[in-house]
């Protein structure tokens, strides 16, 4: 009676979570058999070879979480980044190269080799020549696709099933058939109607809109519109905006309707005279803490609550750059700086829940650093040591391995890290103009959590998740870090950005799909108006082409820095 196969030799994508202590252990010793007396070959963190592959190279290096089926047929030179899948009976042979995050499907053939073809000499007595393949980043290849030696394949590329690849494959390409022939875009490069070189196989021909079209043609919408957004979400009753009409209105409502209306009009909202929403803004205050509270039922801050309250930390920013986009300020200090030690500011800082909500941390880090913004350009006295604790703090605590404060979770992963370095270094190093500490890993940590499918498969994203990547790739971009990398991202999540608005609406804070649709979420407002504004900003920014907007954000996600720390009071 023969033994069963472990299912995992043919799906062992859930090995480490599922095998046994016995099951581990084989599967380590089986990876130190291939590379023991083989310093050419290395094996990242979490692989898994089967068994049942035939894995025989003269190179090989496996990136982290690199799995082999069975019945695989290796051979040659390999080397695969991180997040690469060998499915059953694929064949590899001679010098290929993978980037990260490769779907291989079964019977596929990657051959990185061939025969020469000269007459008179029977075949297998012909010399092997070697040109090599190259398949970049994200790149999902079919079972039963052949790729022939010499092809390069672009980044977040797919090989139908059953292609024969014969030529370059543009980066975002789909490609089916035999010969494999452009179908359409995945991701839509910056240009679509660039022509492809004769050696490649081609996109779309010259009539074909490109995204900088695209860009300029959705600036001119949403410009048209922006009266219409605005007044759907005017409440004539209470004399408010509201997020979005049946809701109650709040103190981000107001503030958002003001970045609106200055992002696509160049003025305030005409609904009421900027004397009277200035006024309106200043009333709001806390003379005696400088706090602006959460509205309550009957229209009015709620008493007692300070900067430990997450809306009070964050009306910090969205009143104070209201007010700074009407022309006005805070008119009483914000008691958070004035009565700031650097003791309390180092206090403050080791207190918050980095391991635990690193987003929550640097929630208020944010509201901190904007305060501090904010009593620096009033003209007011910042206490001695209190903008070096909190600089120094962050700097010395930056995780080196990250580029990022805090710890991912088991139940949200990289999220709650990614989501806090975009508001911590929104309101400290960005808001400043100072140099991160590891832009590098910055970059790479991000394109890590992006591939987490909980955020960002077709209809999981919102507006929170996506610019709290979309912001840090942009601060980072000088660093040109994985850059081409980037600008497919870049590219994709914009593409699909520019697909959600929705005419005289705006856009809802969450992407809408058939999974979300008729979620509060989905449903247009001028929060997730104003993000996603900024958020096709910054993607088209790192691409090159944000002039085609027409726009550029001046409040909260304003790309320049608000202030030079150090600088003299006025």
């Amino acid at each position: 009676m023969s033994t069963p196969v472990d299912p995992h030799e043919f799906s062992p994508w859930d090995f480490w979570r599922d095998a046994d202590a016995a099951q581990r252990e084989a599967q380590l010793e089986r990876q130190r058999g291939l590379i023991d007396g083989h310093p050419e070959r290395s094996l990242g963190e979490l692989c898994f070879v089967s068994e049942l592959a035939s894995v025989d190279h003269e190179a090989l290096r496996l990136g982290d979480r690199t799995y082999i089926a069975a019945g695989a047929y290796l051979t040659g030179e390999l080397v695969a980044g991180v997040d690469c899948s060998i499915n059953p009976y694929a064949v590899i042979r001679g010098r290929v190269t993978l980037g990260d995050a490769v779907r291989i499907g079964a019977h596929t053939s990657i051959l990185g080799f061939n025969h020469s073809m000269e007459p008179g000499t029977p075949v297998f007595r012909q010399p092997l020549t070697t040109r090599g393949i190259v398949i970049g980043d994200d790149v999902w290849i079919g079972s039963h696709a052949v790729i022939l030696d010499g092809v390069t394949v672009g980044s977040h590329s797919v090989n139908a099933a059953g292609a024969v690849v014969t030529k370059d494959v543009p980066a975002g390409g789909i490609v089916p058939g035999n010969p494999a022939r452009f179908l359409r875009w995945r991701v839509e490069p910056d240009d679509a109607a660039a022509p492809a070189s004769r050696s490649s196989i081609s996109g779309p021909g010259p009539g074909a809109p490109g995204l900088a079209e695209r860009v300029a043609q959705f600036g001119d919408r949403a410009r048209t519109e922006a009266s219409a957004v605005l007044a759907r979400s005017w409440n004539e009753e209470t004399g408010m905006f509201v997020d979005r009409p049946g809701v109650a209105p709040t103190v981000r409502a107001q503030a958002d309707a003001i970045e609106i209306a200055d992002l696509l009009t160049g003025s305030a909202p005409v609904q009421l005279a900027v004397e009277d929403q200035i006024r309106r803004l200043h009333s709001w205050q806390d003379p005696s803490t400088g706090a602006v509270a959460p509205l309550g039922p009957d229209g009015r801050p709620q008493p007692g609550l300070d900067y430990s309250h997450e809306d009070v930390a964050y009306h910090v920013l969205s009143t104070g750059y209201a007010l700074d986009l009407l022309g006005s300020q805070f008119p009483s200090a914000l008691g958070w700086v004035t009565e700031a030690t650097p003791e309390s500011v180092v206090a403050f800082c080791r207190g918050l829940p980095w391991a635990s909500d690193a987003w929550k941390a640097g929630h208020f880090i944010d509201g901190f650093g904007t305060a501090l913004l904010w009593t620096k350009t009033a003209g007011l006295a910042v206490p001695a040591g209190v903008e070096e604790a909190l600089f120094g703090w962050m700097l010395l605590n930056a995780d080196p391995r990250t580029g990022m404060w805090g710890s991912l979770t088991p139940d949200r992963g990289l999220l709650p890290v990614v989501n806090g370095f975009y508001r911590a270094s929104r309101g400290t190093f960005a808001q400043f103009g100072v140099p991160l500490p590891h832009p590098e890993k910055v970059v790479d940590t991000v394109l890590d959590h992006v591939r987490d499918p909980r955020w960002f498969a077709t209809g999981m994203r919102d507006a929170c998740n996506v610019l709290d990547i979309a912001h840090p790739l942009w601060l980072t971009r000088g660093a040109g870090h994985r850059s081409d990398e980037v600008r497919s991202l870049a590219g994709r999540l914009l593409s699909d950005a520019l697909q959600m608005w929705v005419p005289g609406e705006g856009f809802g804070f969450r992407e809408s799909s058939e999974p979300t649709r008729g979620l509060t979420a989905t449903a247009p407002g001028l929060q997730g108006t104003e993000m996603w504004l900024a958020i096709i900003w910054y993607l088209a920014d790192i691409l090159g082409i944000a002039g085609e907007l027409g726009y550029r954000p001046r409040g909260v996600h304003r790309p320049e820095p608000a202030s030079a720390l150090g600088d003299a009071r006025p």
